[in-house]
């Protein structure tokens, strides 16, 4: 079905919405319908939102319906960092608890203007690899950083990166000393590029009118959110030859909403957890004679763009 335009003062304009009166009340219409050469054919259409798409992993494209004029992300985020593993030493006066991963940078509900028919290209984010080498006593067992999520229309150009959180490390340690420090994975930087729009209705699918302020289903639980993500923590050293202590927890992302992984816990006999939706991984800790338990880190929560596209007016 071909746009639909009117008239106004003199000069063509596309029709977006479109009304008529029904005992005496002026109300939306649905769709209009026109007779050509002795048949009706529809002439117009409502755009009504469509339901929430998830983009787990991966890249790829996708196309901006006929009537869409944007797109509303519910929720996106960059990967998060992998964990460092946790230690322990001969004799060095303490033991080492890993660090935990960086977040994501984040938007969740946030509507941006497309252009209906264009390409819409996407990049998910990776969770970071978690640092688990086997190496000797004091070795730094470094994470990896995950990967940036991104998003980009062929006629609008880029509309945000999203990028991941680092992952965290340990350094200069040795066998019997020194102990080595412990550096937390870095968080995300958002860079918001595309064109947001912050007022207007659109149609939703159950036919309602409503606000673009009302979307608030995404993980902040507020319209039109941005932001970094945020380092993961670091619980350091404890004192003294064969002590225990836990493994630092990732990261939270989504401005506090979605957790980091765990840390593993002191004195315990598990590891801890991996990040989900681009918090940081947990880190391992130090339990002397059982470190491929407790020492164990985990990997960071991979990225991720939740959508739907809508016509603001």
């Amino acid at each position: 079905m071909a746009n639909t335009y009117g008239k106004v003062s003199g000069t063509f304009q596309e029709i977006e919405n479109a009304y008529g009166k029904v005992s005496g009340t002026w109300q939306e219409a649905d769709e209009i319908y026109a007779k050509n050469s002795g048949t009706w054919e529809l002439v117009f259409a409502a755009f009504t939102a469509g339901s929430v798409q998830t983009l787990s992993s991966g890249s790829g494209t996708f196309t901006v319906p006929e009537g869409a004029n944007a797109i509303h992300i519910q929720a996106s985020v960059g990967g998060g960092g992998g964990a460092a593993g946790g230690v322990s030493y001969d004799r060095a006066g303490g033991e080492s608890s890993g660090a935990g991963g960086g977040s994501g940078a984040y938007v969740s509900d946030k509507v941006f203007t497309v252009t209906e028919g264009e390409t819409i290209s996407y990049v998910i984010g990776g969770g970071g690899a978690a640092g688990n080498q086997t190496a000797n006593f004091g070795q730094p067992k470094t994470g990896s950083a995950g990967t940036n999520t991104t998003l980009s229309g062929s006629s609008v150009g880029s509309i945000f990166t999203l990028a991941a959180g680092g992952g965290a490390s340990g350094i200069n340690g040795g066998v019997q000393g020194p102990l080595r420090t412990n550096i937390a994975g870095t968080a995300g930087s958002a860079t918001i590029n595309g064109t947001a729009i912050s007022s207007g209705n659109f149609r939703d699918l159950d036919g309602s009118t409503k606000s673009v302020t009302t979307l608030t289903s995404g993980p902040v639980g507020t319209f039109n959110q941005s932001g970094n993500g945020v380092a993961g923590n670091n619980n350091g050293n404890c004192s003294g030859d064969n002590c225990q202590i836990g493994g630092s927890t990732g990261a939270a992302s989504y401005s506090g909403n979605i957790a980091g992984g765990a840390g593993s816990p002191q004195g315990g006999s598990t590891g801890g957890s991996a990040g989900t939706r681009g918090s940081g991984g947990g880190g391992g800790g130090a339990q002397y004679g059982n470190e491929s338990v407790t020492g164990r880190a985990e990997v960071g929560g991979a990225g991720e763009v939740q959508y739907r596209f809508l016509r603001v007016n």
